[in-house]
């Protein structure tokens, strides 16, 4: 892989995974491709090792090297950009653990696309935000823990195996804690894969936990809320990834067009191309100096602006397209591109939390 320079948290895919993603864009989000085919074709590429220590199996690098990894995934899936977002930041939960003995344990597994990773802490986010309650209790058992409670949306668990980062509040009031469960622990059930409009082909499902037991080697973070501010920049910026690429794809289109009729939109094309530009600057000075683990606000409002960008990006799209975007044949990437937008506005914490909480932010100080 090399890097593309001339754009922030930019850098270029293998080209069998190009040629793989372009292959089978519409069937993922449609659900004609299998689920199972994503994860391996991702491993095969190498795209989750990249900000992963070499000693640790990967290929060094930090977490803006992740961030690219997944937008130019996401520049011709986002549905493989969205599996490689949880499994990435599943991986970088290990990194961030004292927990090494689990690290070992699970990580070559999640390298090499043999297990899954996915993150299950969309929840946990909220509630260090103050937007919601924790959705699972943990209850002392020794040697471990027994926890009861539900997951409703959570990308990646994969039938063929996973393990997916909880954050569960302890019965007796003592605090909260990050835990991993794994898809064979008796007492958690995966659900069918949810109906979705779109971005099918990413084994999202649901999870129900009843009396799921587990031994204390099992905890990631024994603090959820420090620890969870600790790796917010990484979730969230991962997530921004996502609108990146899907930005740059539609706005690649719009620049297509040029010279058909629609010169008119080249300027608030060269605008939107230019902010989206800048934004990705921020992030990857913001992640890189570590600014947004005392500033949260600053990677919110990055995270905002660029869902806003790929709303703009895929009208001008539309625009530059004119009717052929509207036929099924020669509109099916754009109509793609264009469910992919409106999901952008919905992953969690969904800019309706994310405006609410700078919100309350704004009245506390």
């Amino acid at each position: 892989m090399t890097d593309r320079s001339s754009q922030p948290l930019s850098r270029s895919l293998d080209p069998a995974l190009e040629r793989w993603l372009d292959a089978v864009a519409d069937g993922l989000d449609t659900g004609a491709e299998p689920p199972a085919s994503v994860l391996p074709a991702l491993a095969r590429a190498g795209v989750a090792h990249l900000g992963v220590p070499r000693a640790e199996g990967g290929a060094d690098g930090d977490i803006t090297d992740a961030v690219a990894a997944v937008a130019a995934v996401s520049e011709r899936s986002l549905a493989a950009g969205f599996v490689l977002w949880s499994h990435r930041t599943y991986i970088e939960y290990l990194l961030q653990s004292p927990n090494a003995g689990l690290r070992d344990r699970l990580l070559p597994a999640l390298l090499s696309g043999e297990l899954a990773g996915a993150t299950a802490l969309s929840n946990a986010m909220k509630f260090l935000s103050g937007l919601e309650e924790l959705q699972v209790t943990a209850r002392s058992r020794a040697p471990g823990f027994i926890l009861d409670g539900k997951l409703p949306w959570v990308t990646n668990l994969r039938v063929e195996g996973f393990h997916v980062a909880v954050a569960t509040a302890r019965a007796d009031g003592s605090g909260s804690m990050i835990v991993t469960l794994s898809g064979d622990d008796e007492g958690v059930e995966r659900s069918a894969d949810l109906d979705l409009m779109g971005m099918r082909s990413t084994s999202t499902a649901a999870v129900r936990i009843s009396g799921a037991r587990i031994d204390a080697d099992r905890v990631l973070a024994d603090d959820a809320v420090s620890w969870l501010g600790q790796v917010r920049p990484a979730f969230l910026g991962l997530q921004c990834g996502m609108s990146i690429g899907l930005a740059r794809r539609s706005l690649v289109k719009v620049a297509e067009t040029a010279g058909a009729g629609r010169d008119v939109l080249g300027e608030p094309a060269a605008m939107l191309s230019s902010a989206l530009d800048e934004e990705a600057r921020r992030l990857d000075r913001g992640l890189r100096d570590g600014t947004f683990r005392s500033n949260p606000a600053a990677l919110f409002r990055i995270r905002i602006a660029l869902a806003e960008i790929v709303g703009e990006a895929v009208s001008l799209e539309l625009q530059a397209s004119g009717g052929r975007a509207y036929l099924t044949g020669p509109g099916r990437d754009f109509a793609r591109r264009w469910r992919e937008a409106a999901f952008i506005p919905l992953i969690t914490p969904s800019l309706v939390q994310l405006k609410s909480a700078l919100l309350q932010q704004r009245s506390a100080a």
